[in-house]
């Protein structure tokens, strides 16, 4: 099955959407339209022959933010309404991200500064290239560092000490920093982004999907529980897998020494 969105390129194969920006001569900069139909594609993701999801950029960036002169060159014809409504459509894109009921894996082949520090950071998984460079570059522009969820998402990535220290300055870092702040998983050679995060989506895709589906979750919903609310959040998640049918499945291929074969469905089967 493949979707065709107009303002950047997807692929669904094998288990797998990759979504890659395809605006290299603007380093993949993002437009009123590319915010708008990239939230939505997050959402129509949600569809049995999705279970795992990896995003990129086309050519030397991943995302270089907000376009300049497509999108912040306008914002200054706005009023404090139009200004609300952009930044609320922004944030959208990010909730769609975390939301997705699907691991998403950022392969980070380049520069991604503003919303596509943003966007990286939304993603359940994060691979650089050796030259990649991150950068929450707001205040630099007069911003808060809050936006789009960054302030969120940062500290719970790499801390409240080191997401301030990002979100204050809007200093660019570079890969083998961001790795040491944890806020990459792996830093590989750029013709090594890609096919790692290709091989990462695709054992994703051969495992149990619901309950991928069920980590997601609780990782994202247990960030403001007391230890014993989380427990018995997990309770509930673990009795829920238990009940599913990839349990039942593994258990009968572990008798028969075989690879399990999951079902394609994240959401609970009846």
């Amino acid at each position: 099955m493949t979707l065709k969105p107009e303002s950047f390129d997807l692929n669904i194969d094998r288990g797998i959407a990759e979504i890659t920006l395809n605006r290299p001569e603007r380093l993949n900069a993002l437009t009123f339209e590319i915010y708008k139909e990239l939230a939505s594609t997050f959402v129509s993701l949600e569809i049995p022959e999705v279970r795992a999801i990896v995003i990129t950029g086309k050519g030397r960036g991943f995302c270089s933010g907000g376009d300049v002169e497509g999108i912040i060159a306008q914002l200054f014809e706005r009023g404090a309404e139009g200004l609300l409504e952009f930044t609320r459509v922004t944030g959208r894109l990010i909730q769609n991200i975390v939301e997705v009921r699907r691991p998403v894996i950022a392969a980070v082949n380049g520069v991604a500064v503003g919303a596509g520090a943003v966007i990286a950071a939304a993603c359940d998984l994060r691979i650089a290239s050796e030259g990649a460079r991150f950068g929450y570059i707001f205040p630099r522009v007069g911003l808060s560092g809050a936006d789009m969820g960054a302030s969120y998402l940062l500290p719970k990535i790499v801390g409240r000490g080191r997401a301030a220290e990002l979100l204050f300055f809007g200093d660019v870092i570079d890969a083998p920093t961001a790795l040491s702040y944890g806020l990459v998983n792996r830093v590989v050679p750029e013709s090594d982004v890609l096919p790692l995060a290709r091989s990462w989506a695709a054992k994703l895709a051969a495992g149990p999907a619901f309950a991928h589906a069920m980590t997601k979750q609780m990782i994202e919903s247990e960030t403001g529980m007391s230890l014993s609310e989380a427990i018995e959040a997990e309770a509930q998640a673990q009795a829920l897998c238990m009940a599913h049918g990839d349990f039942r499945e593994a258990y009968e291929a572990s008798k028969a020494k075989r690879k399990p074969k999951f079902s394609g469905a994240p959401e609970s089967e009846s």
